[in-house]
């Protein structure tokens, strides 16, 4: 299992040892991540093979482009060894935990996300940095049981794209109006109030392979910054991911 191969922005991340520590604790101050760190057993690896073949899904030699969602009968079905098997477990019971939280996890192998390839100035796939937002109270969790990890970026290595003069330009010339209250309300209408850039000499870090995380979005009253995150850029040939998600 390979563990998060940059360091954490401690400001911004808390290390809990539970997964009740990462439900019950409360952002706040600077911390808009929790991650539970585990090591897990079994071969998540062999689970997605397992999957891709029953779904008749050949990925070799392409980018994929695909989520595909699965479900407990999908995970039940497959044949799989020792290992494979353990990996199997894990994923039902992550799920069973989410879900008695009252939380609606999905798991999906991703061969690779759709590219926004109209959207202006602004590409607003996930690949892009970005934050979750929500109109009441919720948090994201999620964990990558096999493929490349999602990335996060500390918000003070970050500015909103929507800032930056020249894209500001370019949003208002194709916005066609004036840089008020209707123009702020076009940005969130189509997300690109929420979409980020690195500033110079930022560094991502990764969330590693096996963790639990719960991350921040943007609520109205939620009480500390939300989490910019990203997908990782899937390339051609790239081992498909395992995620968890709700």
């Amino acid at each position: 299992m390979e563990d998060m191969p940059q360091p954490l922005p401690t400001h911004r991340v808390r290390i809990v040892g539970s997964f009740d520590e990462l439900v019950g604790t409360a952002f706040s101050g600077d911390v808009n991540a929790l991650c539970w760190q585990r090591q897990l057993d079994g071969d998540f690896q062999a689970v997605v093979a397992a999957l891709l073949k029953a779904a008749g899904i050949d990925t070799a030699g392409t980018d994929g482009g695909g989520m595909h969602a699965v479900d407990a009968d999908d995970l039940d079905a497959l044949t799989l060894t020792a290992a494979g098997a353990a990996a199997r477990a894990i994923l039902k019971a992550d799920q069973a935990l989410l879900a008695a939280h009252g939380l609606a996890p999905t798991l999906d192998v991703i061969t690779g996300y759709p590219r926004d390839e109209a959207a202006g100035p602004i590409p607003t796939d996930v690949y892009s940095l970005h934050v979750d937002s929500a109109p009441v109270a919720a948090d994201t969790y999620l964990c990558t049981y096999a493929g490349a990890a999602s990335e996060g970026l500390a918000n003070e290595q970050a500015m909103r794209r929507v800032d930056d003069p020249a894209i500001r330009a370019a949003l208002l010339a194709a916005y066609g109006g004036a840089d008020d209250a209707d123009f702020a309300a076009y940005l969130a209408a189509h997300h690109y109030d929420r979409h980020y850039q690195p500033l110079p000499g930022a560094v991502p870090y990764s969330f590693g392979v096996g963790h639990l995380w719960r991350i921040a979005i943007a609520t109205p009253d939620s009480p500390v910054l939300p989490c910019i995150h990203r997908a990782p850029l899937t390339l051609p040939g790239a081992p498909p991911r395992l995620l968890a998600i709700c």
